[in-house]
């Protein structure tokens, strides 16, 4: 199945991603910087750079996902305003 992972980079996803890799998946991530795109590809997540908070549309990024995890948060330290736009 092809799974798409939002917030591919965090700690909830990171303990996700080899679960779904190892059960046959095809697992895709997206990521808000590029300094993320390597370690999601050593453990064979496909990574894709985009911010929810700057896409104006998304359906290009989301492209053939059978599946979406929504596991983005705002980040730690960040304050209310930031967590109700993510």
């Amino acid at each position: 199945m092809k799974i798409l992972v939002i917030g591919a980079h965090g700690k909830i996803a990171q303990r996700l991603h080899p679960l779904l890799i190892a059960n046959g998946h095809q697992v895709t991530g997206f990521v808000r910087r590029a300094e993320h795109v390597s370690p999601l590809e050593q453990i064979g997540v496909q990574p894709v750079v985009c911010d929810l908070e700057k896409e104006s549309r998304l359906d290009e990024a989301v492209g053939a996902a059978e599946v979406i995890v929504f596991a983005a948060g705002a980040g730690p330290g960040s304050g209310a305003a930031r967590k109700w736009t993510v």
